[in-house]
C-alpha cells in the first residue's frame, strides 16, 4: 500500500537515477531490479526539521555519523538541523564548513538553520540564506557566548562574554528581512522575563514544571505572532509543549496570522506522571507537562492546528544525564522513533495515514523542499520507507544507533516498524544497508 497524495493506493513506484519516475499499475521495464513491498507500508521518507546533531563542537555526544544512522534506522531520510552547534551557525562561512563536514559523515540528507543573534544583521541573514539556510532560529532568553561561539541557556548576563539574548525587538528588527527572503523564522518559545521571575533549583519534577510555566510559552507565542502578522514573516513555532500555548496558538491562526506549528513525540506520549519510571531521560525544555497539556495536543494535531511532528533530538553523554536533576542537562534523542510513534498515534486517531503528513508533506513545505521531498510521486526524490504494520517496535536503549540511547521513550511499545529505507533509490538502513556517507545539503526553494 503506497501513500499518495490521494491516500493510500495498490500501486507500484518506479525509481531511475535516485528520482520517482512513476507511480501506477504499469509493470516493471525488463531488467528492472525489483523490490516485493507486499503487505507493507511504502510511505515517504520522514524530515525531521528539529534535530540536534552537536556536530562540531560536542561530537562525543553525537555526531553527523550518528545522528543520521539513527535517523535512517527510523525512515527519517532528510534531518534540518538546529543552529546551536559550536561554533553556532551566525553567519555564511560557519554554515559552509558545517556542511562541508556533515557531508563527510551523513547517511541521509541534510539541511542548516541559521543562528539569530542580538545582534544579527541583515547582511549576516542575507548571507546565510544565500549559502543555504533552510530558514533562521531565534532562542528567546538564551544568550552568546562571544568567545566560544555558543548559545548558551543563561539568565545571568553579567558575564561581559554574554550577548544579551535576541528578544521580541531582535525579532521586530529582522522579520522583515527574513519575510523578504522568504524563509521561516523559528523561535524557542519561552519568554525570558516569566522565566526569570519563576527561577528556582530543581530538585523534583514539580520544580521543573514551576520553573518553567506554560505561561511562558503563551505569551512568546503572543507576541511573536504579532510582530509576524505585522511583517509578514513566516513564523514556526518549535516543539509546542502547553495546552494554552495551543490555544493561543489556534485563536490567531483563525485571526490570520502566519503561523506553523510544531510538537514532539514526547508530549505526545509521556505526561508528568511517567517521570518516576522515566527519570532524567525525559528532562527537556520546555517541560512535558501534564495529561491535560498532553491530551490537547494530541487533539490539536487530530484536528490539524498541529501540523508537524518533529523530535528535537538533542543527546547528552549517559553520564551528564545521571548527574543530580538540576544539573543533568535537557534533552533526549528521538529520531530514531519518530516515524513508528506516530503511525502508533495516528491509527489510535482514526487514520494511520494522518502520519505521512505529519512528519513528511508538512515538514517539506516548512523547509522549502516541497517540490523534491515528503511526497511519493513523479519528479521527486525516490526517498521511500517500507513499513511492517504487523511488527511491533519495543523503544530500548541497545537497539538505539545514537550516542545517547535513554531517551523520553524508553519502554513505550508501537505496533510498526521500519523495514527498509531508500534515500534517493539506495538502501540505508538494514539488512541492506551502506555505511557510506550519502547525504547531500538540501537547499529550500524560495519562490
Amino acid at each position: 500500500m503506497v501513500h499518495t497524495s490521494d491516500g493510500p493506493k495498490e500501486l507500484n513506484v518506479h525509481v531511475a537515477d535516485g528520482v520517482i519516475t512513476s507511480v501506477g499499475m504499469n509493470a516493471a521495464p525488463a531488467g528492472a531490479k525489483t523490490v516485493d513491498a507486499s503487505g507493507m507500508y511504502v510511505l515517504p521518507g520522514a524530515i525531521d526539521v528539529h534535530v540536534h546533531s552537536r556536530d562540531p563542537g560536542f561530537p562525543q555526544k553525537e555526531d553527523f555519523g550518528t545522528l543520521t544512522a539513527a535517523a535512517a534506522a527510523g525512515g527519517v531520510t532528510t534531518v534540518i538541523d538546529m543552529p546551536n552547534t559550536v561554533p553556532a551557525v551566525d553567519a555564511d562561512g560557519v554554515l559552509e564548513s558545517k556542511a562541508a563536514l556533515a557531508r563527510g559523515k551523513a547517511r541521509v540528507d541534510f539541511g542548516l538553520w541559521g543562528l539569530i543573534r542580538s545582534s544579527s544583521t541583515p547582511a549576516e541573514l542575507e548571507g546565510l540564506a544565500a549559502a543555504g539556510a533552510i530558514g533562521f532560529k531565534a532562542y528567546l532568553g538564551y544568550a552568546f557566548s562571544r568567545s566560544r561561539k555558543q548559545v548558551r541557556s543563561s539568565l545571568d548576563l553579567d558575564d561581559p562574554d554574554l550577548e544579551a539574548p535576541p528578544d521580541y525587538g531582535t525579532l521586530a528588527r529582522l522579520a522583515p528581512v527574513i519575510a523578504e527572503l522568504g524563509l521561516p523564522l523559528a523561535i524557542h518559545a519561552e519568554d525570558p522575563a516569566i522565566l526569570g521571575a519563576f527561577r528556582r533549583p530543581l530538585e523534583t519534577y514539580a520544580d521543573l514544571l514551576a520553573a518553567r510555566p506554560a505561561e511562558a510559552e503563551a505569551v512568546a507565542i503572543a507576541a511573536a505572532a504579532e510582530i509576524a502578522g505585522s511583517s509578514g514573516v513566516r513564523l514556526h513555532i518549535a516543539h509546542l509543549s502547553s495546552a494554552i500555548g495551543l490555544a493561543a496558538a489556534h485563536e490567531l491562526i483563525r485571526a490570520g496570522a502566519p503561523l506553523s506549528l510544531e510538537t514532539c513525540p514526547q508530549y505526545l506520549w509521556r505526561s508528568a506522571e511517567d517521570f518516576a519510571k522515566v527519570g532524567a531521560a525525559m528532562k527537556v525544555f520546555p517541560p512535558i507537562r501534564t495529561k491535560g497539556d498532553r491530551d490537547a495536543l494530541v487533539d490539536g494535531l487530530a484536528k490539524g492546528t498541529i501540523k508537524i511532528v518533529a523530535t528535537d533530538h538533542a543527546p547528552h553523554a549517559d553520564d551528564e544525564k545521571a548527574a543530580s536533576f538540576d544539573d543533568a542537562p535537557a534533552g533526549s534523542p528521538g529520531v530514531q522513533t519518530l516515524y513508528v510513534s506516530c503511525l502508533e498515534l495516528a491509527r489510535r486517531l482514526g487514520d494511520v495515514w494522518l502520519a505521512p503528513r505529519w512528519v513528511a508533506e508538512a515538514p517539506a513545505r516548512l523547509a522549502g523542499l516541497h517540490d523534491a521531498k515528503g511526497t511519493i510521486a513523479p519528479g521527486y526524490d525516490a526517498d521511500l520507507v517500507i513499513v511492517d504494520p504487523n511488527r511491533a517496535t519495543r523503544v530500548r536503549p541497545k537497539a538505539m544507533r545514537s550516542r545517547q540511547r535513554h531517551g523520553a521513550l524508553n519502554g513505550l511499545e508501537f505496533g510498526f516498524s521500519i523495514k527498509e529505507v531508500y534515500l534517493r533509490g539506495s538502501p540505508v538502513s538494514a539488512p541492506r544497508w551502506s555505511a557510506r556517507a550519502a547525504g547531500r545539503l538540501v537547499r529550500p526553494a524560495r519562490h
